[in-house]
């Protein structure tokens, strides 16, 4: 099955892959990415963090390449090759010069089918991960949204950090590895998303060939029952300089129709430096480095949460401002003047963003991935043109109104530094 849209093309192959596409004649370069429909809340508890050691061992060659066949590939045309793992999904992606991109997919495709894993390089990947877990518990300011997700959603696979845990990581079998890639990372799983100077026809022929209808393995379903947020206060002593810290509470899965603003509040509270949160945190009173807003979205479920860095005898002050701040809008909604601002940065973004063959590439294997559907930038800029006044203030009320935030601190604090921000 084929469609054509405004600038896309998408095929459906009877193995259940499918191909979306994006032609840029005006560039010379094309980005090509595999996506899999599984990341780190689809594994089980055992081997936490399996997605993401994965996606290092396909990096060190295959019966046909080594490691550094791999590396030379794309060193010898000028590419680029990644790859990274999320909570609902991996990519492993390149960029390359139009004429390079047979190769690109060639080697790209060898290491997802054909891996080696070999033992040896196993055990040396195994320590670089924990090696990465331990720098990633070196950086607070990363950290602490880590923490953030494991106290409000405690026991669920959402609140796992993607990285797994020393134990786990440091305990995962080859068998178990091999088993978890040949299940997973099988063609119904897979969005080949491609933008740049390409033929959509020649794509579909080299996806075609390499993921034929024979291939085993299970589609990922997740109708398990979405986490229920656990509200509270988590405060995590640390010798740190400055206090890091993250308010949030649920926001709104994927496909709920509100995302869009969703987006655009975030934009009004701490999308920019016209945000509400940086200039009452940072540019009037000079308290915070980094403010900001984020909305997280997954499938069932979603946060939405504020990030801020002070020193500690500042923190409370600044988790004043950001509750006085939540709480406003959530009471009175923002200003049309807030609201103009907001749609001229998104609608900046997504303009400028898609002067990228990358970046397009992303938003087709994302929105193919998490909503079956591709969205033209035309299309995307109308959503939030669209946008109300209202809108916006009942989204505020049902989000920032809901009760108290839960709140991650890691600071050198005391444990019940913050009971008074407890609800």
């Amino acid at each position: 099955m084929s469609e054509g849209g405004l600038r896309f093309t998408r095929t459906i192959l009877p193995s259940g892959a499918v191909i979306v596409t994006e032609a840029m004649s005006e560039v010379r370069s094309v980005s090509i990415g595999l996506w899999f429909d599984v990341g780190s809340r689809d594994e089980p508890e055992e081997i936490a963090g399996t997605s993401h050691f994965l996606e290092h061992l396909l990096f060190k060659g295959t019966p046909s390449r080594s490691a550094k066949d791999i590396a030379d590939a794309f060193d010898a045309v000028g590419g680029d090759v990644n790859a990274f793992t999320g909570k609902e999904y991996t990519c492993y992606y390149a960029r390359v010069l139009d004429d390079d991109l047979g190769m690109a997919f060639d080697v790209l495709s060898d290491m997802v089918t054909s891996s080696s894993l070999d033992s040896q390089e196993l055990e040396s990947e195994r320590n670089v991960i924990l090696e990465e877990i331990a720098m990633h518990e070196d950086a607070p300011d990363e950290l602490v949204h880590d923490l953030f997700y494991r106290a409000m959603w405690d026991g669920h696979p959402l609140g796992r950090p993607v990285l797994g845990f020393n134990e786990t990581v440091g305990a995962v079998s080859r068998d178990q590895l091999e088993g978890y890639w040949r299940e997973r990372y099988s063609a119904p799983n897979l969005v080949v998303a491609a933008a740049g100077n390409l033929d959509h026809d020649r794509i579909v022929e080299l996806v075609a060939d390499r993921f034929s209808e024979g291939v085993d393995g299970r589609k990922t379903l997740r109708a398990g029952i979405a986490p229920r947020p656990i509200r509270g206060v988590n405060v995590h002593r640390r010798p740190t300089e400055q206090a890091h810290i993250v308010m949030g509470t649920q926001g709104l899965h994927r496909s709920h129709e509100d995302r869009y603003v969703l987006a655009a509040l975030d934009t009004v509270l701490g999308g920019g430096m016209s945000s509400r949160l940086f200039q009452e945190v940072r540019e009037k009173r000079g308290l915070a480095y980094a403010v900001y807003s984020y909305s997280s979205m997954f499938a069932d479920t979603g946060t939405f949460a504020v990030y801020a860095g002070t020193t500690p005898q500042n923190a409370h002050t600044v988790m004043d401002i950001i509750t006085t701040e939540l709480a406003s809008v959530a009471a009175n909604g923002i200003t049309p003047q807030e609201l103009e601002r907001a749609k001229g940065h998104l609608r900046g973004a997504l303009v400028l963003s898609s002067e990228d063959p990358g970046s397009r590439m992303n938003r087709l294997g994302r929105q193919q991935l998490a909503l079956g559907e591709i969205m033209s930038l035309d299309e995307l800029i109308a959503r939030f043109e669209a946008l109300e006044i209202e809108d916006l203030k009942r989204v505020a009320e049902e989000i920032l109104g809901a009760g108290s935030p839960h709140i991650t601190v890691v600071g050198p604090f005391d444990e019940d530094a913050f009971g008074s921000y407890a609800a």
